[in-house]
């Protein structure tokens, strides 16, 4: 791979507080969601120099998205029953710190850090876009307690710039008299609207045979906080992903048993996990009248519960059904790049749709497409061209036997780079570290081979060390730099 040049730590200061010459065509952006994506989203388009300010709409009582852990789980354990989080109290991240931060604002451990461990606590992450938020000045763009309703285009008149308004329809939330009181519905006009709602809230549930029937209790993992309700039970875990293996080990401290059904074949996996009281199953087969959950060996146990850790479903409440996007077994489309609806580019975009891959440094990269592309600095194709080229990548998922539900899996390692780099190179950026990229495919190895220890033991020091000197120096950078000059930069793109 070729080794990638970088600049300076001063120039890259300078490069980051840049703002594009004024004659660039400036939008009043709306920014859906205040999480990673969001606040990341907000200052790219606030550096392009699009003025005034985005506006960041966020119905939470504060800033971090999916990040925000919430004690309260939903009324309806099998939905998302107006409960946003989905964290459970024991999170922890699934890959390293030093890999998962903004390119140019580093994850490290500080003296204000909560949790100071390699693979930290959801709290650790949650302080970490606190901060970024702050640090660039954007807790002044976002309306907490702010919820999108509503979405459409207010008129349609022609093509390039001023061609499509959209309306975007709120409900804030306020304190009075000691209890939250919804106000009545308003409206606001935008030139353009970055979707960044995130896509852990609707909860996507296994499909099983007689659960009609069947008379335990069922929970998605959207709702699990902590093991204590499992106490003495026997449970079903559903899915062995990132979430269904912390929870599967979660309860296995409380629970009498916990059988885990995977989508594995039974001949490529062991039965035994290092708990004496967790088993693996192939994929669950049936439910039956009398509590048992048949799996697809033909092995059975009777159950108490059944967790479902599958996932979640794309969702868009708030957009008008006029053909913007659809959503058709998690493929939303159609999308240039997992980015732009062709024929509306760019005045509606999504960032941060694609999983299974780095995830901040992404947003980042698709963040300043959406404001360059805005701005005129980067200019897109045809929409006939877009158009193409999704119907291509379409072809190419159908050609490989990939279902729909995998458009967005970008977990191939040379899509995961291939994307990025491409984005990078889109903006004008520099490609993502080596040393991040080597981490990053290190860490997914050892989840397989070590799902009970790879949080805590790693061969990797080299790595960490090299990362620790790079992040060293950009945050010396941005010291350098001073938070007074972010601060008169803020108040310089204001006006």
């Amino acid at each position: 791979m070729k080794k990638t040049t970088h600049a300076t730590t001063r120039e890259q200061a300078s490069r980051d507080l840049e703002t594009f010459p004024p004659q660039m065509p400036s939008r009043r952006v709306a920014v859906i969601g205040a999480g990673a994506a969001g606040l990341v989203a907000a200052r790219e388009l606030r550096r392009e120099g699009h003025a005034p300010a985005p506006v960041v709409f966020e119905r939470a009582v504060g800033v971090g998205g999916t990040w925000r852990y919430d004690d309260a789980a939903s009324a309806d354990p099998l939905g998302a029953g107006g409960v946003h989080g989905s964290l459970y109290a024991s999170l922890r991240t699934n890959l390293p710190r030093e890999s998962m931060g903004f390119l140019d604002f580093p994850f490290v451990a500080d003296e204000g850090s909560i949790d100071p461990r390699r693979f930290p606590g959801h709290q650790e992450v949650l302080r970490y876009l606190e901060t970024f938020a702050r640090r660039f000045d954007l807790l002044g763009l976002v309306r907490l307690q702010t919820e999108v309703v509503g979405v459409r285009r207010s008129r349609v008149d022609g093509v390039g710039a001023g061609a499509a308004g959209w309306t975007v329809s709120y409900c804030s939330r306020k304190l009075a008299g000691g209890e939250l009181q919804e106000e009545e519905e308003q409206s606001e006009v935008f030139d353009a609207v970055v979707v960044c709602n995130g896509h852990f809230a609707e909860p996507l549930l296994a499909d099983i045979a007689g659960i009609g029937g069947w008379p335990g209790k069922q929970l998605h993992s959207h709702s699990y906080r902590v093991p204590d309700p499992f106490h003495g039970q026997v449970v079903v875990v559903i899915g062995y992903h990132p979430s269904g293996m912390d929870i599967s080990r979660d309860i296995a401290g409380v629970a009498k048993e916990v059988h885990v059904a995977i989508r594995a074949a039974p001949a490529e996996m062991q039965s035994a996990t290092a708990h004496a009281n967790l088993w693996l199953h192939p994929m669950i087969e049936c439910a039956e009248e009398d509590g048992s959950v048949v799996f697809q060996d033909g092995s059975r146990v009777k159950a108490d519960s059944i967790v479902h850790c599958t996932g979640y479903k794309y969702g868009f409440p708030f957009l008008e059904e006029d053909g913007i996007v659809s959503v058709d077994n998690n493929r939303v489309g159609p999308l240039y790049k997992h980015v732009f609806p062709p024929q509306l580019a760019p005045h509606i975009s999504f960032i941060g749709l694609p999983f299974k891959l780095i995830l901040f440094p992404v947003f980042r990269l698709q963040s300043n497409w959406v404001a360059g592309a805005l701005s005129g600095r980067i200019e897109l194709p045809s929409p006939e061209e877009m158009m193409l080229d999704v119907m291509a990548f379409y072809s190419d998922m159908e050609a490989r036997g990939w279902p729909k539900r995998f458009t967005h899996n970008l977990g191939v390692e040379a899509w995961t780079f291939e994307y990025q780099d491409w984005l990078a190179e889109q903006c004008g950026l520099e490609k993502m570290e080596e040393w991040r990229r080597v981490i990053y495919v290190a860490a997914r190895a050892r989840v397989l081979v070590r799902p009970e220890s790879y949080r805590d033991e790693w061969d990797d020091d080299q790595l960490v060390a090299q990362a620790h000197i790079t992040s060293s120096t950009a945050t010396y950078g941005l010291a350098s730099v001073g938070f007074s000059s972010l601060r008169g930069h803020a108040i310089k793109e204001f006006r």
